[in-house]
């Protein structure tokens, strides 16, 4: 059985700066536990019930796509971020520049704002192109299916921010901004770089040992 992963930080971590402890009870607690939980639920008597997330996320359809799609995208987010400052690489920030130009931060940021409906906007890297992209999924949907390595995510979904935001979605964004875990974000490039896909898929199995 999967099991929810565990936050890399203590929940009040942030203080109060950009997600609160409430919402983190919501978030963290209910919703992602609810995935995880419905997940369980699904694959029970299935042929997915001994497989691992990664092989469940990119061989399913319909509700057992969507719950692991979730815990998957949920568990990236919380690596995304962070409560203390963290340095971004120099490689990373060149390929930055290489793919956006110097206004990354803009674009990303219009991107998530201009999401319609409940979403994820994520910077990947295109293992054919070799060059990182910004996009846009809905719902539970992952770049992951199209074979496109993620190395940085945010969660647009109304439960992720309404509690401590209300409707104002961009402040929530600036202050996601203000707390990117750069450090972790820089490792998923390197690794996206030298393993591609297989770099996703060591991610996955490395949090959820439990079911591999």
């Amino acid at each position: 059985m999967f099991v929810l992963r565990k936050l890399p930080y203590d929940k009040n971590a942030f203080k109060g700066e950009f997600i609160s402890e409430r919402t983190f009870d919501y978030h963290y607690e209910k919703h992602h536990q609810t995935y995880v939980n419905n997940l369980n639920n699904l694959i029970k008597g299935t042929d997915f019930e001994n497989k691992s997330l990664y092989d469940i996320v990119l061989n399913s359809s319909g509700g057992i796509f969507n719950n692991a799609a979730q815990i998957y995208n949920h568990d990236f987010y919380w690596d995304c971020i962070s409560p203390n400052k963290s340095e971004i690489s120099k490689e990373l920030q060149g390929a930055l520049k290489e793919s956006f130009g110097d206004d990354f931060k803009d674009k990303f940021l219009n991107s998530s704002t201009t999401l319609f409906g409940s979403g994820w906007c994520w910077v990947v890297y295109n293992t054919s192109t070799k060059k990182l992209e910004i996009v846009q999924t809905s719902n539970a949907s992952t770049p992951v299916v199209d074979k496109k390595v993620p190395i940085l995510v945010v969660d647009v979904w109304e439960h992720a921010y309404y509690i401590d935001y209300k409707n104002a979605r961009p402040k929530y964004l600036e202050e996601f901004y203000n707390h990117i875990n750069w450090g972790f974000v820089s490792c998923a490039y390197e690794w996206a770089l030298k393993e591609g896909m297989g770099s996703v898929k060591f991610y996955m199995n490395d949090i959820h040992k439990e079911n591999i």
